[in-house]
């Protein structure tokens, strides 16, 4: 059995205003060549197939241009719902499209249920919001750990029943994982890390959240995002792990590099340097976040900057000498919303919210994000 394991497309997402469908649409085309070239048998897209609940037009467009090709090619696909995606809108026809051989899973209810393909089969664990499965599942406590745990014990009541080879998809922050920018903060009373061993007694999980490519053990991985979604992730291989499966289970894993239709990288350094060294010639096609280190702010500077490196997305300036302009303002990227609004709250009042106001925020940030699960 050859899987080919993906997440994170985030479909619909822009790069600081820069549209990625284009580049998006690249890798849909790399992932059919792989799956022909590679003879796959099961493409897996571990959540986060687009970027809001309510994706643009043509991202849903290019989604179902994928699963169309990929149903053409005879390849079976299993999808589930990421935090970024709206469950009930991804999963509408659910049941009716599983004879096309695409198979969403999105409700919580059907982690237990699996896709059997030849004799594997593949249990799809939609992202779990504590709160709204704490009261059906009557969970001891109000986090992502309870929440995979007591997913992962109706995987394994039903693998005790049929037995053979098994694969899992979740969408979930695993301790030890690397995160980057580009992920959105799922939290939980400061509680988001589910650790590995909650996903024993299956022979692959394949992990989507994180967009960075991560091993967390021989059988438990992230694939990362197809593209790069922030500078944090410059470096970074980008594709998809494919995954064989032996007659035993036994597991072996290689990585399917994805193409880069136009590369990220940070440059650092004084405006002249920049605009002048052959030292950066190679970065003058790429996507560029740039922190000017000049004693006096230059004038004209994003200007200046795009006569040489046409594809400048953000500048910032943090003097040789100086208090650097990161420090002087509070880091809101990658940060948990309930610490940027309290830090909102100190900056605008001049001192902290007390004990009953920071659980007031709390509970408004909570409800902010249950709502947008459900919709």
């Amino acid at each position: 059995m050859r899987v080919l394991h993906t997440s994170d497309w985030h479909l619909g997402r822009s790069f600081h205003r820069e549209s990625l469908l284009a580049a998006q649409g690249v890798f849909v085309d790399h992932l059919i060549e792989t799956v022909r070239a590679e003879r796959v048998d099961v493409v897996v897209v571990s959540g986060d197939v687009y970027d809001r609940a309510l994706p643009p037009v043509d991202a849903v467009d290019l989604c179902n241009q994928a699963l169309q090709r990929l149903v053409a090619e005879g390849v079976r696909t299993v999808l589930i719902s990421g935090n970024h995606d709206s469950a009930r809108r991804l999963g509408f026809g659910a049941r009716l499209i599983d004879a096309a051989g695409v198979h969403l899973r999105t409700d919580a209810e059907r982690s237990g249920e699996p896709v059997i393909v030849d004799d594997v089969a593949f249990y799809g664990i939609p992202y779990l919001e504590p709160e709204l499965v704490r009261g059906p599942w009557d969970l001891p406590e109000r986090t992502h750990t309870a929440a995979i745990e007591h997913a992962m014990s109706l995987v394994r009541a039903d693998l005790a029943r049929r037995g053979g080879r098994s694969v899992v998809l979740a969408h979930a922050f695993v301790t030890g994982g690397r995160a980057s920018d580009s992920e959105r903060d799922i939290s939980v009373g400061g509680v988001a890390h589910v650790p590995v061993s909650a996903f024993g007694g299956v022979d692959y999980v394949a992990l989507g959240h994180l967009h960075g490519r991560q091993r967390m053990s021989e059988t438990v991985r992230y694939s990362g995002s197809p593209i790069a979604y922030s500078f944090s992730e410059a470096g970074q291989l980008k594709g998809s792990w494919l995954v064989e499966i032996g007659p035993d289970g036994r597991v072996g894993a290689e990585f399917a590099e994805a193409p880069v239709p136009r590369p990220v990288a940070r440059l650092r350094g004084r405006l002249d340097g920049l605009l002048t060294s052959a030292e950066y010639a190679p970065h003058e096609d790429h996507w560029l976040q740039v922190t000017l280190t000049d004693p006096i702010r230059p004038k004209g500077a994003m200007e200046r900057l795009r006569s040489r490196f046409e594809h400048t997305l953000a500048l910032s300036f943090d003097p040789e000498g100086g208090v650097p302009e990161a420090e002087a303002r509070p880091k809101v990227a990658g940060r948990p919303e309930i610490e940027v609004v309290l830090d909102f709250v100190r900056e605008v009042r001049g001192e902290a919210a007390d004990a009953d106001e920071t659980q007031l925020i709390r509970q408004a940030v909570e409800s902010c994000r249950v709502k947008e699960a459900m919709a």
